[in-house]
This record gives structure tokens, C-alpha cells and sequence, in this order.
């Protein structure tokens, strides 16, 4: 997709600025969140069988429940620890029609995932062994690897602690 330029790229960029100045908090007066947390982020898959290998087998989240929707019968509700306690979760809709992913306003654009530099170096070699292709390292972003899954939804594996980017934290403990 063209990326803004010249005159577009400078408003845009004034823009940020002013939304900035306007709605980011410093720490210290920042009110609590009124949530705990994410419980599941729920996505769609095209296979129950091939999204649990992937995940499971290939990136090491264990599978935890596969259940009936509750919603919508035949499809299936399943849940992965992806640590921290937090879930992800998906659904299928059996005979629905489903599209190739494309970014797009209400797609998931990608979900970045919080990695030790141990569990990073392991993805990265369980990667390579299985010929997933990916994104990061080899563009000059040291600590950001990232893939599509089966569903062509986009993981980013990222060497950095919950609550921080770039080394600088967003959240107080």
C-alpha cells in the first residue's frame, strides 16, 4: 500500500502530535483501568485441526479446552495458554465462506507476543526447521519476529517485557 508523503505525511504527523498532547497521560496522573485484563481474544479459523497443530506443536502454546460455541452449533470454542494468564481463543463456523485474511478497519492487524530472548532464539530455530517464513531480524528490528498463522493471522513474537516498548515501560507495576 502507498505510504503518505510530503504534505499528507506532515499533517498526519501533526495530527499524532496534537492527539498526543490532548489525550496521553503522564504515569503519575493516569487513572486505573477499569478492566483486569484480557481474558481471550477470540479469532476465526478455517480448520480446528491445523490452527491447534500450529499452535500447539509448532509455537508451544498448550491447548487447554475445545468446546461446542455455545452460539453457533457444530462450531468449535478452544482455548491456548499463551502465558500470564492470558488465553487465546478461537472459533469455526462450519459452512460459512471465509475469505482470505486482508488488513482492514475491525481486522486484526497483527498480535504482538511478549518473549523471553530464550523462548525468541527458540521460535526463531523451530521456525527455520519447519520452513515458516517470517519477518524481523534480517529488516533491522532486532527483537521482533514475525509470521502469519494457518488463518493468515499475524503473530509478532516480541523480545520485550509486558508493559514496555522499546525498552521504556508503558504501564507502573
Amino acid at each position: 500500500m502507498p505510504q503518505p508523503q510530503g504534505a499528507e505525511l506532515e499533517a498526519i504527523r501533526d495530527r499524532r502530535t496534537e492527539l498526543r498532547e490532548r489525550y496521553l497521560t503522564e504515569p503519575a496522573k493516569r487513572p486505573a483501568s477499569t478492566v483486569r485484563g484480557v481474558h481471550h481474544l477470540a479469532l476465526i479459523c478455517r480448520d480446528v485441526e491445523e490452527t491447534i497443530r500450529f499452535y500447539q506443536e509448532l509455537l508451544g502454546f498448550p491447548l487447554v479446552e475445545l468446546v461446542e460455541n455455545r452460539d453457533y452449533s457444530g462450531s468449535s470454542h478452544f482455548f491456548f495458554d499463551i502465558g500470564n494468564n492470558n488465553l487465546l481463543g478461537f472459533f469455526d463456523f462450519p459452512g460459512h465462506d471465509h475469505p482470505d485474511f486482508t488488513e482492514t478497519i475491525g481486522a486484526v492487524q497483527h498480535l504482538a507476543l511478549s518473549t523471553s530472548p530464550e523462548e525468541f532464539a527458540a521460535a526463531k530455530e523451530r521456525l527455520d526447521a519447519a520452513g515458516v517464513t517470517y519477518l524481523g531480524p534480517d529488516r533491522g528490528v532486532e527483537n521482533s519476529l514475525y509470521i502469519r498463522d494457518p488463518n493468515g493471522i499475524g503473530l509478532e513474537f516480541y523480545c520485550e517485557k509486558l508493559g514496555f516498548f522499546e525498552g521504556e515501560p508503558l504501564l507502573s507495576s
